[in-house]
């Protein structure tokens, strides 16, 4: 921009930088940068616990239980009671690598078995159970 007087013949230009835009504009982004600044920070301190990415070397043995639809048992195919479940279970539960207990349970079996026998693995000290079902459609 060039200001002069209108009277004078000769033009004088001002050489110099207007700074009233710059430090506006300035002034203004330095609001914005101090509004958004603590909005950003929505992250909740946490302390996580250190993992190792090694493969497991003990993999745990894996128990099958299957209740069939009249509520009977059978441990890795083969027939069992509540009872001898119980024991088979306490011991399986002291080894050194925890069993991993995968209930298979009948489309058509009351749900008072399962339930029986999800109490009895926990009970025994069973920590991991699962169960199997057959995908759908």
């Amino acid at each position: 921009m060039s200001f002069g007087s209108f009277e004078g013949k000769e033009e004088q230009f001002i050489n110099e930088i207007n700074m009233t835009p710059f430090v506006d504009v300035m002034l203004v982004l330095l609001i914005i940068f101090m509004i958004t600044v603590p909005v950003l920070k929505h992250a909740v301190d946490v302390n996580l616990p250190q993992a190792t990415s090694k493969p497991q070397v003990n993999k745990p043995e894996i128990l099958n239980l299957n209740i069939d639809q009249f509520g009977a048992y059978t441990l890795n195919q083969k027939r069992i009671d509540e009872k001898s479940l119980r024991d088979f279970l306490q011991e399986a539960a002291k080894s050194t690598t925890q069993p991993v207990l995968h209930i298979y349970g009948d489309k058509k079996v009351e749900y008072d078995y399962v339930a029986k026998a999800m109490s009895i693995a926990n009970s025994a000290g069973i920590e991991k159970v699962g169960f199997v079902t057959n995908p759908g459609k």
